[in-house]
């Protein structure tokens, strides 16, 4: 092989890190040009350790990697953004584990999408500042599902196709989508959803975020979209996130 294939540049998400060895660390790496991938950085967990600074969970790095035979290995890295909010604030971090999980679980490996890539960046971002955390929450989760394939149908009964009109109606995790409340009224799998609920819903879907962050959203609301877009979450990815959980504890104590 030659040798300037023998190493390549890639900037790179921290998703996950598991310990390996005495020093060692396997680092699952999000990237806008290869998908997700998983390295080894060897050393990392020692003391005077050059490179683990730039590999901490959430940090988003340019890196230099060597081909491995079984994992390719970190030779060089620069943090391009340290995100240091996620790791001093317990809510936020919690947040972005969701965050994290969330892109984790609805991307294969070694599957470019550099428009994933972007959006998980940005919300890291937004993650660190941002007033509102469950709302930044429910239109990162709207935005990836859209991403990832799975943009559910707010605009017409994805039963019968009619035009959902200004009134209560129905959501499907099934179906992908509104439900007419014509259709859903014998339909046992479907869930109730406030004609408010749905607009938030339409407008999170519709607008950059910049607009949709200085909205204010009443909690009962809140806890509406949230119920509806985690029971979709869970129907699609057929499992419930491990961070979930956790984040709900955190959220209790604050």
């Amino acid at each position: 092989m030659p040798a300037r294939e023998r190493t390549y540049r890639t900037e790179a998400i921290v998703l996950r890190r598991k310990d390996f060895g005495e020093a060692d660390r396997v680092l699952t790496l999000f990237t806008p040009d290869r998908g997700k991938i998983r390295v080894v950085g060897k050393g990392i967990r020692k003391p005077r350790s050059r490179k683990a600074g730039h590999l901490e969970l959430f940090t988003c790095s340019k890196l230099l990697l060597a081909k491995g035979r079984d994992l390719d290995v970190v030779t060089q890295a620069e943090t391009v953004e340290a995100h240091r909010p996620l790791r001093e604030d317990l809510l936020r971090g919690a947040y972005a584990a969701y965050a994290v999980e969330l892109l984790d679980k609805f991307t294969p490996d070694e599957q470019e999408n550099q428009e994933l890539y972007e959006l998980l960046r940005a919300a890291l971002l937004w993650l660190g500042d941002a007033p509102d955390l469950a709302l930044t929450a429910r239109y990162y989760e709207l935005h990836l599902l859209s991403l990832a394939g799975y943009q559910p149908e707010l605009r017409q009964c994805v039963i019968g196709g009619e035009k959902i009109v200004a009134e209560d109606q129905f959501f499907s995790a099934s179906e992908g989508g509104a439900v007419c409340a014509k259709c859903g009224e014998l339909r046992p799998e479907v869930v109730p959803i406030s004609m408010p609920a749905l607009k938030h819903l339409r407008y999170f879907q519709a607008t950059p975020y910049a607009t949709a962050i200085v909205l204010k959203v009443r909690p009962a609301i809140h806890s509406e979209i949230e119920r509806v877009l985690l029971r979709y979450i869970t129907h699609i990815l057929e499992r419930q996130l491990k961070s979930v959980e956790f984040l709900r504890l955190i959220r209790k104590g604050n």
